[in-house]
């Protein structure tokens, strides 16, 4: 009675483009799992270094109760395809009780004379709000994803392009048995082959 071996030899009709192609599925999976891990990461490390930098931030900046001095207009937005920014002229003091004048934004229908809360720096000039814990997690949460992203369709496209090759390469050693095996099988005569021949 015939035993066959585990391993390798336990299945005959398992070819070398088989196994290929299982290394090839299972080192995508690797792939992916090192991906999420490096997103994970990075994803961690901006939250962590954007969260520093925005408490330095918030360290240096604080808010005032600024006075408009003039009517609301508006200015072009920061990009091409934004929305424009309603502005008024408006002053304040800062804590050692300067006054500044400045274009600040406000927001929209502020009539003159109004008050608005401003964000201003050491020296008491306008500035922007720190960044807020929604815009770090936003941040930090894109850029993981993006490298996780990243990392998963880079080895797509290599395991991808391997069973291209390998597909073919197996098309093709296919092809060159079937041409042996199939004049037998069918018994239809070869090129070249006589009726007589064997």
């Amino acid at each position: 009675m015939h035993h066959r071996r585990p391993g390798r030899e336990s299945n005959p009709l398992r070819r070398d483009a088989d196994r290929t192609r299982a290394r090839l599925r299972a080192a995508f999976m690797v792939a992916c799992l090192l991906a999420v891990i490096c997103g994970v990461a990075v994803g961690r490390s901006a939250w962590t270094h954007a969260g520093r930098a925005a408490a330095e931030m918030a360290r240096h900046r604080y808010s005032v109760t600024a006075v408009t001095v003039g009517e609301t207009t508006y200015r072009a937005g920061p990009g091409p395809s934004t929305r424009p920014v309603p502005v008024a002229p408006a002053t304040w003091r800062d804590t050692s009780h300067r006054v500044h004048t400045e274009t600040v934004p406000v927001p929209a229908a502020t009539r003159n004379g109004e008050t608005v809360r401003l964000w201003v720096d050491d020296q008491g000039n306008a500035t922007t709000a720190p960044p807020g814990t929604a815009h770090i997690a936003l941040n930090a949460i894109s850029l993981g994803t993006g490298a996780a992203a990243g990392i998963a369709l880079a080895a797509g496209a290599a395991v991808h392009a391997r069973l291209r090759i390998v597909d073919a390469r197996s098309g093709r050693a296919w092809a060159s048995e079937w041409a042996s095996v199939e004049p037998r099988w069918s018994g239809r005569l070869r090129p070249g082959q006589g009726s007589g021949d064997d």
